[in-house]
């Protein structure tokens, strides 16, 4: 008889025969950088070769959405509707990745050949996102073969350029609403808040990508000959910087701090604790809005970085006066923060400051995309329904936070779609995401699939809200 138990161990199978490393196998080795030149031709590849396929033996129908943008990915759709009165669940993934960054792997076998090392499998991609949207796939199939149906009708969006700002993906949903429209969206990217806690996330913050700029001349000029009766277009910046950020990360720009925190978020939030695990680095206490914990600070209010600063030649510096100086900043923030008034408001800031040779700049294009920030209430039935789904499968408690730290097209189905959306992680903050020796952990991946099987099961099995 089909049951919750045995779909749940049908996903085990998959991982437990080696059947999951051999699918991420493939993929991780289609070298799908968004970001690249010449990874483009390889985006539609990695649709034609891996996903459409899979999808269809699922009995789903696929279609292609080109990009309007040029050099833009495409997007697919694949769709399963088994009753138009059940509802319908949008999922989520991106094929895309980040640069391979070839001569700076150490661990594994390079960022096109996935390598097994103890309880870790390297490869780009693997926990960003190849290896995230397999498990997904993996689970609605062990539903399929355990109950000869999902129960309720799903759609899959797999895009291929999340890592250069989902260009273009407005608007092909913005065009194409119809086909992209469901009762809720539940996905799966980034990472859990601990390897061993599983995660739901309700959102995302937003990324606000800029540039300052101080420029005063065209050449450096000695700084013996000069310095004293020549302005240093680097100490001007720093000091802009200072206005912007205390020296204990405190936001100062008042029109960038966001409302205050629900007590629904406060209590979210209240017994969780960020751990990136080995590698990842240690928590400055310190540093943030004073009065919050680190993860309020992460899940809960907004924070400013400086990315990249340059000024004069660091690499070979001489005794001279630099003619300019530039820093490329950031402001990641919270859903109500107004998205409209970050760049005016930073420049009436830095003016009523009395810093005037300052410029508030577009960033470079490689760094110009972002995401708008948003996300479901924690109280929203759908989120209290798929934390009881999640909950039903682990007897680790629920990490529940309002949005992740991170950027992500979240917007596009909570504003376009109209639609709450809902986000399971299945990696951890230690994966190296981004960066060389990207991995995910074996263990948080048969934890993953147990816990998708279940989920997806619970949603042709139990009453689900109603909109």
């Amino acid at each position: 008889m089909a049951s919750r138990t045995g779909a749940i161990e049908r996903a085990r199978n998959y991982i437990d025969s080696g059947e999951f490393e051999a699918d991420l196998a493939r993929r991780v080795a289609i070298p799908t950088e968004s970001q690249a030149p010449e990874g483009f031709p390889h985006l539609q590849r990695y649709l034609d070769e891996e996903m459409i396929p899979a999808f269809e033996k699922m009995g789903f129908s696929c279609k292609v959405y080109p990009n309007p943008r040029p050099g833009a990915g495409p997007v697919l759709l694949a769709t399963r509707t088994e009753d138009a009165a059940l509802p319908t669940v949008l999922g989520y993934g991106h094929g895309d990745v980040l640069r391979g960054l070839e001569d700076q792997w150490t661990k594994g076998a390079g960022p096109w050949k996935t390598a097994r090392d103890g309880e870790r499998l390297y490869g780009r991609g693997t926990a960003d996102n190849k290896g995230q949207h397999t498990v997904n796939m993996a689970a609605m199939k062990a539903v399929i073969e355990e109950r000869g149906k999902l129960g309720f009708n799903a759609k899959v969006m797999i895009e291929m350029g999340e890592e250069n700002g989902s260009m273009g993906v407005h608007e092909i949903i913005a065009a194409n609403k119809a086909d992209f429209a469901a009762d809720v969206f539940i996905g799966s990217d980034g990472p859990r808040v601990r390897m061993d806690r599983p995660t739901m996330s309700l959102g995302a913050r937003g990324a606000q990508n800029f540039d300052l700029v101080c420029e005063l001349r065209d050449g450096g000029h000695h700084s013996g000959n000069w310095g004293g009766a020549l302005a240093d277009p680097a100490a001007i910046l720093a000091h802009a910087i200072a206005t912007i950020v205390s020296p204990t990360g405190e936001i100062l720009v008042e029109a960038w701090r966001p409302p205050p925190m629900s007590d629904a978020v406060r209590e979210a939030l209240s017994d969780v604790q960020l751990d990136g695990g080995e590698p990842g680095p240690e928590i400055d206490p310190y540093w943030g809005e004073p009065g919050l914990t680190p993860a309020e600070n992460v899940y809960a209010f907004n924070s400013f970085a400086v990315l990249a600063m340059k000024s004069g030649n660091p690499e070979s510096p001489v005794n001279a006066i630099a003619p300019w100086a530039r820093a490329h900043c950031q402001l990641r923030y919270i859903a109500g923060t107004d998205r409209d008034n970050i760049i005016p408001a930073l420049r009436k800031h830095l003016a009523d400051a009395g810093i005037d040779r300052v410029r508030v700049e577009p960033p470079p294009p490689a760094n110009a995309a972002g995401f708008d920030a948003s996300r479901t209430e924690p109280v929203h039935p759908w989120a209290q329904w798929v934390k009881g789904a999640i909950q039903r499968s682990t007897n680790t408690p629920l990490a529940v936070i309002p949005q992740t730290g991170g950027s992500i097209c979240n917007d596009l189905f909570t504003d376009l779609l109209g639609i709450p959306a809902i986000w399971v992680p299945h990696s951890y903050a230690g994966c190296s995401q981004h960066a060389p020796d990207e991995h995910i952990l074996m263990p948080v991946t048969r934890s993953a699939l147990e816990i998708m099987a279940g989920l997806y099961w619970d949603l042709g099995d139990k009453a689900t809200p109603t909109p």
